[in-house]
């Protein structure tokens, strides 16, 4: 992923721009760019920058923009970025590569959320803003795509693996593209021209803008994908028509969004997962967070065994020590844990989960200190929030919180949970505490 890349994964699919091409380096910088700057400020519109960014953040302006590249110049290029405050978001970043290298100019654009481009004017506009940019620099290649439909092209390749890396062949067709004069030569001008798409237009140095349907949005509606796979076919006689409209509706099935219904213990936790994958794989993985039932919670006793400890209060601070460990060491990360409340075991759930925790940390610092450390905070927050009593052991596993007619045993839920990365989904403290609210007199 590069720098551009940084907030793919987020909670919207966004429309992407990579768009790279050549510039004059005999004249001054200003110069250079005016055309570039003229055209994006004519027809961004509602996803207009309003930052930029070199060593430092500026408000967006021309003097800004050149500020920012100078603060980022290297030995062999100078680049910024660009952003937004307000929606719609923007992730954008231009580079220039400095002489002796070759004069190469790459804009990388990404807004947020597509479904600003399911109007046309809007889509109009952007095709203009890089027909204009295009005919003004040589351009060598763009594309303009959903982020989510670019995943899938990931691992639905039309091509065999060792075919993959020719140069001269249409391996997708995007939304927007902008095939530059090598393919242009290899697939054959005429044939390219005459391409059934929405529009399809020569340009100045020899490459062809071919832009597949009016809007950017509707990407995976049934309409677009007969369109998209006969401008591909078209382009590559050598692939069957059905099998490529095959692929691409599998591709839409995939996005089709599925409605959550995760097991109630753990929804608040299940629920936060899904915008943690890639949005291609989101509807997926909800489809099998639905289809998930961890275990029913067997870390109780349906009677105490009798405390075994000399000193009580000895025992007990020696427990909030424990827990007092871990709230210093993740109140960063999980402020919330302040507050000993279910809300607080949910978050650390996410927290591990996202950590990847128990395959990250070693083993005997997992064992020795964080489960520990976590079956005393956990037994914390049922003597807190449920009206617990601890029931103390010699053995700190076997030390019990009474709530109820039951006891429970967070030392060992705790255990069980930071052994895999599935345990923290099969032995979760949000199902705990939810499991041990109902015997709550």
């Amino acid at each position: 992923m590069n720098g551009a890349e940084k907030h793919e994964l987020n909670i919207d699919d966004r429309l992407r721009l990579s768009f790279e091409a050549t510039f004059d380096q005999t004249v001054d910088l200003k110069r250079a760019l005016e055309p570039l700057l003229n055209v994006l400020e004519a027809h961004a519109g509602v996803w207009m920058p309003e930052v930029v960014e070199g060593k430092r953040k500026y408000t967006y302006s021309r003097a800004t923009v050149l500020k920012a590249l100078d603060e980022k110049r290297g030995k062999k290029s100078m680049s910024a970025g660009f952003s937004r405050v307000a929606s719609p978001l923007l992730d954008m970043s231009l580079r220039l590569w400095l002489p002796p290298s070759a004069p190469r100019l790459y804009v990388w654009i990404s807004v947020q959320p597509l479904s600003l481009f399911m109007e046309t004017a809007r889509c109009r506009e952007f095709v203009e803003m890089v027909r204009t940019w295009a005919a003004h620099y040589p351009v060598s290649d763009a594309t303009a795509n959903s982020l989510s439909e670019d995943q899938l092209a990931d691992v639905s390749s039309f091509d065999r693996a060792e075919e993959a890396s020719e140069e001269n062949r249409v391996h997708e067709v995007s939304w927007l593209n902008v095939f530059g004069p090598k393919l242009v030569e290899s697939v054959g001008r005429e044939r390219m021209l005459s391409t059934p798409a929405h529009l399809v237009e020569e340009l100045p140095n020899g490459s062809v803008l071919l832009v597949l349907r009016p809007t950017a949005a509707d990407f995976a509606s049934d309409e677009a994908r007969v369109a998209q796979a006969r401008a591909h076919v078209h382009l590559r006689p050598d692939l069957d028509f059905d099998t490529v409209l095959r692929t691409l509706r599998e591709r839409s099935a995939a996005l089709v969004p599925v409605e959550p219904r995760f097991h109630p213990d753990v929804a608040p936790f299940l629920s936060r997962l899904p915008d943690e994958f890639a949005i291609s794989e989101r509807q997926r993985k909800i489809a099998e967070l639905n289809a998930f039932r961890p275990p029913v919670p067997e870390e109780w006793l349906p009677v105490a065994l009798p405390s075994d400890v000399a000193n009580p209060e000895r025992v007990l601070e020696s427990y909030g020590d424990l827990s007092e460990g871990l709230v210093a060491g993740l109140h960063t990360k999980v402020p919330s844990i302040m507050d000993e409340t279910a809300e607080s075991l949910t978050d650390l759930d996410f927290f591990f989960w996202k950590e990847d925790f128990p395959k990250r940390y070693e083993r005997h610092l997992i064992d020795g200190h964080t489960a520990p450390a976590l079956g005393a905070y956990l037994g914390d927050v049922l003597v807190r929030r449920l009206g617990g009593t601890w029931v103390l052991r010699q053995k700190m596993e076997e030390s019990q919180v009474r709530v109820g007619k039951r006891v429970w045993l967070p030392f060992l839920r705790a255990r069980r949970y930071m052994q895999s990365c599935q345990s923290l989904l099969d032995y979760s403290l949000t199902q705990f505490f939810h499991e041990v609210e109902r015997y709550r007199p």
